[in-house]
């Protein structure tokens, strides 16, 4: 692990959220914020470099490449599985606490996966998400989004961990896929077996292609099929782990 010119501002532009995670997840030995090959890191666990994107992974293309190509790579990604609203004034002080209808699904991973595809099949890189519970504040500042009425979003808090899902390889995000259905299948059809958005569909169908996982079978009149390079009578090894529980060992 090299020094070297400063391509990361480590915890500058964290949220509470961003701080929360590394400190749920950290082990005794773990090094934060440690600069490796000119990036910071959010926690180094042995040889292994462990980042947390909360969003746009898109920010993250250059520095997990430039990084894989020296060290294993383990990148942790949050999904909503419980949200609550904290409303406040402009002045800060609590209005109301309600908790959100909207909730993540797994597949929803693909919207962020987007933009690393080509990163998936790397031998060492891993991916994990972690199901949490969390409450979003919002501030009565009129400098918001119209959609809520000018309320600006101003912090993320974790409240728990409840569940974490492991991808160790491209089969395991192969396994999303609908299971023992019949291919080769448009992005049309896939939605609708996923009960999710065509543009969803089509951002699966992108990143499975672009990763080597999917392959390109021809057209069903004016749409594109597709079907999985090699068709597996399993599932791939996509684990989840213990309620609110810390790994034993390092990841």
């Amino acid at each position: 692990m090299t020094p070297s010119s400063n391509k990361s501002i480590g915890t500058l532009t964290e949220t509470s959220l961003h701080a929360s995670l590394k400190t749920w997840y950290a082990l005794p030995g773990d090094q934060a914020e440690i600069k490796v090959d000119g990036y910071f890191i959010d926690l180094v666990r042995g040889n292994q470099l462990i980042e947390f994107q909360t969003r746009n992974f898109s920010a993250l293309r250059t520095k997990l490449a430039d990084l894989l190509d020296k060290h294993p790579v383990h990148l942790v990604y949050p999904l909503v599985k419980e949200k609550w609203v904290v409303r406040q004034s402009a002045a800060g002080e609590l209005i109301s606490r309600r908790r959100s209808p909207k909730h993540a699904a797994l597949i929803e991973v693909f919207t962020e996966l987007i933009r690393i595809p080509h990163l998936l099949g790397h031998p060492d890189f891993t991916f994990e998400v972690l199901w949490i519970i969390c409450e979003d504040v919002w501030q009565n500042d009129g400098k918001g989004s119209w959609t809520r009425k000018y309320w600006s979003v101003i912090d993320r808090r974790l409240l728990s961990v409840s569940e974490r899902v492991f991808f160790s390889s491209l089969a395991d995000f192969t396994a999303l896929l609908p299971f023992g259905w019949v291919e080769p299948f448009t992005n049309a059809e896939l939605a609708a077996a996923l009960r999710c958005h065509k543009n969803l569909a089509r951002k699966i169908t992108y990143t499975l292609l672009r990763s080597g996982e999917l392959v390109k079978a021809g057209k069903k009149g004016n749409s594109l099929v597709y079907q999985r390079r090699s068709v597996r009578r399993n599932r791939g090894s996509l684990g989840i782990a213990v309620e609110n529980q810390k790994p034993d060992n390092p990841v």
